[in-house]
């Protein structure tokens, strides 16, 4: 088995690596991409975060300023990122095809963004390769956003002491709250799902 880029404490300096060989591929092949990434692996990313992860979501691409879902990626950067997976033994799971780039939340891109999302993000560049990293409130939105997905299973744990890591102001989490109850539409949602996430939210907060 493959061990995780980002196992250890120096997580943030190993996924610059990665995105630099991966800027370092495209440009000998004469490529250019650019993507828009949410997630764990941003927290790592933007020093909100140390903890192990295996992949760098993304959730949409962009082309000639359109923005696009992500999933599938294009098969030449699929390519690229498992020619860097091989060099830099980064993880992937064979049975699903899922790599250390992972286009799975464009599922999200197709429920429709926060508004201002693409106004708020940070724009990094690794070559001919552009990120496009999610904004605080962002951030803050999709993972209360995943924290009530029971479909997440364990995974739920993670998000919220993302959360928690984040800090989020109240303000920020009446945001978050208004467009995770619009975009799920019950009439019980905030009770059932997200005052149990904030519950657990302020007792991290207050364990501090």
């Amino acid at each position: 088995m493959r061990s995780s880029l980002w196992g250890t404490v120096d997580g943030k300096e190993h996924l610059e690596n990665a995105l630099r060989a991966l800027g370092d591929v495209l440009e000998a092949r004469a490529l250019a991409f650019d993507l828009v990434l949410i997630g764990g692996a941003v927290l790592v990313l933007t020093d909100v975060a140390q903890r192990p992860t295996d992949d760098l979501d993304v959730v949409a691409l962009v082309r000639a300023s359109k923005w696009t879902k992500s999933k599938p990626l294009p098969e030449a950067l699929v390519q690229a990122v498992r020619d860097v997976a091989d060099a830099l033994d980064l993880p992937r799971e064979p049975r699903d095809d899922k790599d250390w780039l992972n286009p799975g939340p464009s599922v999200l891109f197709e429920l429709g963004l926060p508004e201002g999302f693409k106004e708020r993000v940070e724009v990094r560049r690794f070559g001919p390769l552009t990120i496009r990293i999610a904004g605080r409130q962002d951030l803050v939105t999709l993972k209360l956003w995943a924290a009530t997905d029971t479909r997440r299973g364990s995974r739920r744990v993670v998000d919220i002491e993302d959360l928690a890591k984040l800090r989020p102001t109240d303000r920020e989490l009446e945001i978050a709250t208004q467009w995770c109850a619009d975009k799920d539409g019950r009439d019980d949602f905030v009770e059932m799902e997200i005052e149990p996430v904030l519950h657990k939210l302020h007792q991290i907060d207050g364990s501090d």
